[in-house]
């Protein structure tokens, strides 16, 4: 007779750690706990890791606000739940593991580091090296794509133009990304995840949006290069 295990997780602050800010509040670090066929892992919560960044805490008009711990919990229970219901059966903590860092990722996040070399390297080429500089260190307190934004109201049209143009050819698809999760998703929650890109009505979406705002590019081209940086995320976590 086969014997089966029940998986159970749960989320906890680890109060063995010291304290940290999340977002001007002292609070111990969120953890998740998992736990199969009486062995138990323990983890830092990648949500609580990535909305704790000062860009995801916006300050206007006087009011203020940020994602709040019960939202991290949330995002960490989609993705758990998923991950143990897709393996039910051959589950393992190690395979846990591996899907977890994979499908919990936030696509524009990962983009991101990859957007701001390009952006880094495409101004210093230009002769405006202050500016490669200020644009790599600033945004890390600011959203990248309101940035470029900016940006456009900025610049002259010929050199926005260039910056957009050449960023499909020599950096991540980050803006496509960001600008249609933008539009999916409700402050202060801005990501999107692996697991959301993988289901078929997001890209059957982002397709929409990728005709509507960027009709000169072929949708699928852009989607081919998203999925060729998930094949690099995936490779990692083998």
């Amino acid at each position: 007779m086969t014997k089966t295990y029940k998986v159970s997780y749960k989320t906890y602050f680890n109060d063995r750690l010291k304290q940290v800010s999340f977002h001007g509040k002292i609070t111990y670090p969120l953890y998740v706990q998992v736990t199969f066929d009486r062995k138990t892992i323990f983890f830092k919560s990648y949500y609580f890791e990535l909305f704790s960044k000062p860009r995801y805490f916006l300050t206007a008009a006087g009011l203020s606000g940020g994602p709040t711990i019960e939202d991290i919990i949330k995002k960490e229970n989609e993705v758990i739940d998923f991950i143990i219901d897709k393996n039910q059966q051959d589950f393992s903590l190690d395979l846990f593991k591996k899907e977890y860092g994979y499908y919990s990722k936030d696509l524009c996040d990962i983009t991101e580091e990859g957007f701001i070399d390009y952006m880094y390297i495409f101004f210093q080429d230009k002769g405006m090296p202050d500016l490669a500089v200020t644009v790599r260190q600033g945004s890390r307190f600011r959203i990248v794509y309101d940035v470029v934004r900016d940006m456009k109201r900025a610049f002259n049209k010929p050199l926005y133009d260039e910056l957009i143009e050449n960023s499909f050819y020599l950096a991540p698809p980050y803006l496509p990304l960001y600008g249609f999760m933008q539009q999916t998703k409700k402050w202060p929650m801005l990501s999107l995840t692996v697991l959301e890109w993988e289901d078929i009505k997001t890209k059957a979406r982002f397709t929409e949006y990728m005709q509507k705002y960027y009709p000169e590019k072929d949708a699928l081209e852009v989607m081919n290069e998203i999925d060729k940086w998930l094949s690099q995320i995936k490779r990692q976590n083998e």
